[in-house]
């Protein structure tokens, strides 16, 4: 017989900083035993990313710099939720299509990542896409800041995986990625979600 979970009770909220990407709140929070307790954390709009995988078995990387570890990183095509009214497979066709240059036939919902749920809430959807083609010259993102210095590459799935083992990709939504395309691959394609499928709870 389990034992009956403690209630988490918000008790108090308060604001430190609102910004467009994120805020940061502390929250009173009532405890196990009685009692309560302060949490520091961030609010996050949210964002998508996409394994975009083409008919040779390849997947679409992307490496930008990140200014917060003062480096370049293996990162999927992705970006945030800001955009008003926006869906999240509407987001997800919309980041592969400014960071890659591509459209995706089929779209499919392979993870929900909670990035770092320790001092964040937020929550990344990353997205199988097939069926790749080119977004035509004329009509392609111009991509400025960060962004213009992408480096856009294809490499075998299996490779691109070796890299995640080898610490050689380190972004979470990324390596949460691989290894669920990876391993969705491998059976057969059988246990993906509907992109349209409800966030969790």
């Amino acid at each position: 017989m389990s034992a009956v979970a403690h209630r988490y009770e918000l008790r108090d909220r308060q604001e430190r900083y609102r910004g467009r990407i994120f805020d940061v709140v502390t929250d009173e929070v009532t405890m196990p035993g009685g009692g309560t307790a302060t949490r520091d954390y961030v609010r996050h709009v949210g964002a998508v990313a996409v394994v975009a995988l083409d008919d040779a078995g390849q997947v679409v990387l992307v490496r930008q710099y990140r200014q917060p570890v003062g480096r370049h990183l293996w990162e999927l095509p992705a970006g945030l939720m800001d955009v008003d009214g926006e869906d999240l497979p509407a987001a997800a066709a919309r980041e592969l299509a400014e960071e890659a240059d591509l459209t995706a036939g089929r779209l499919d919902l392979l993870v929900d990542v909670h990035t770092s749920p320790g001092f964040s809430d937020e929550l990344v959807r990353v997205f199988l896409a097939r069926d790749l083609a080119d977004v035509p010259a004329e009509q392609r993102h111009e991509r400025s800041e960060e962004e213009a210095d992408i480096q856009i590459v294809r490499l075998d799935l299996d490779e691109a995986v070796g890299m995640v083992l080898a610490g050689e990709i380190t972004n979470g939504p990324c390596v949460a990625g691989l290894l669920a395309a990876a391993r969705a691959r491998d059976a057969g394609w059988s246990a993906l979600r509907r992109a349209d499928a409800p966030l969790p709870r």
